[in-house]
């Protein structure tokens, strides 16, 4: 709430020609901030961008049954790390598999934990490349177009998976039980009859603009400032997406009570890592099994761009426009008049 406020402080830009003032306030830096993080956010994709290796790419979302929804809310920390496991897991043993791809593979995974009305609802984007290394590491492997197991298999290991996590979690005393649990073995039934959704398809529009999308919500949480539309009579309304009639836009209008309620059900355990490297992306292999992958498909890597550069440099590069130049007169330059202390 006070970031880009007086209540953090931040300084006063001066023009050099004409002596128009500009305050310039400083950001909260919270990583759940609607507004805060733009250039760590830009940066990380560029970053990103230098780390995959180069050819085509699906995009797999792991999603798991409204019924886990209670256990997950209060055992975040364990059950996020939990359903990373079982997603990239499940989607390593299908790689692997000599009757689908044959081969490792790798992924970049992200959590999400919101719908577009700000509902709770965790689960995994991935991105996956199009093959993988042989398993004597001497040739690359490519994959169907379609993908390279069938997603009602990929959906059953990752039920399997997690199910399996969570009991040995629960058989330890790690996780905190929902008061309505009648016991593992009949919850466990309950979760086989639902449906597992895994989603997957071709990066449509290139690596590019699942990157776009992705980069959207890494360094921040779900809602952005420009789909709020009013505050009054103690209601907020925001634009959101609806996916299940052709995306079209609506509007919600909700207390502002449940609307802050909403927001804070996304706010992630301190110290946890909403992303997450697996397989021939992990870190532990970026100089190994992806170099390797890299020299056996035989196209060049992207470099990145904007890593090490300051806030002032990212702008300049991604704008074209010099942020030091005078906003009024265009030829003057913006220069620190005074350092505004934090207030209150």
């Amino acid at each position: 709430m006070q970031c880009r406020t007086a209540r953090l402080g931040g300084h006063l830009n001066c023009c050099t020609n004409c002596g128009y003032e500009k305050p310039s306030y400083n950001s909260c830096r919270n990583r759940h901030c609607p507004k805060c993080q733009f250039i760590k956010q830009v940066q990380w994709v560029d970053k990103l961008k230098g780390r995959l290796i180069p050819g085509k790419y699906f995009h797999i979302v792991f999603t798991i049954p409204e019924l886990l929804n209670p256990l997950f809310y209060i055992n975040q920390a364990d059950c996020y790390h939990l359903l990373f496991r079982a997603a990239s897991e499940a989607l390593q043993k299908a790689g692997s598999n000599p009757n689908f791809l044959g081969a490792d593979t790798g992924a970049v995974a992200v959590l999400h934990t919101w719908g577009q009305t700000l509902t709770y609802h965790p689960h995994i984007h991935m991105l996956v490349p199009a093959g993988g290394l042989s398993e004597d590491e001497t040739h690359w492997i490519q994959s169907p177009k379609k993908f390279f197991v069938p997603v009602k298999a990929l959906s059953s290991m990752f039920r399997g998976i997690l199910i399996r996590e969570l009991k040995s979690y629960m058989d330890q005393n790690k996780l905190r039980i929902p008061q309505d649990m009648d016991g593992f073995e009949e919850f466990k039934k309950k979760l086989y009859l639902k449906n597992w959704n895994v989603y997957s398809k071709k990066a449509l529009g290139g690596i590019n603009s699942v990157l776009a999308y992705l980069g959207k919500y890494t360094h921040r949480v779900a809602i952005s400032n420009n789909r709020l539309i009013a505050l009054g009579q103690n209601k907020i309304s925001f634009f959101y997406r609806d996916y299940r009639n052709a995306n079209r836009q609506r509007t919600m209008s909700l207390d502002q009570t449940e609307f802050v309620r909403r927001f804070l059900q996304h706010i992630l355990p301190s110290g946890f890592y909403k992303i997450r490297y697996f397989g021939i992306l992990a870190t532990v292999h970026i100089h190994t099994k992806r170099e390797q992958a890299i020299a056996l498909i035989g196209k060049t890597i992207l470099l990145p761009v904007l890593e090490g550069l300051s806030a002032y440099e990212v702008i300049r590069e991604l704008t074209g426009k010099d942020p030091a130049h005078c906003p009024k007169c265009k030829t003057g330059f913006m220069t620190l008049k005074m350092v505004i202390y934090k207030s209150g």
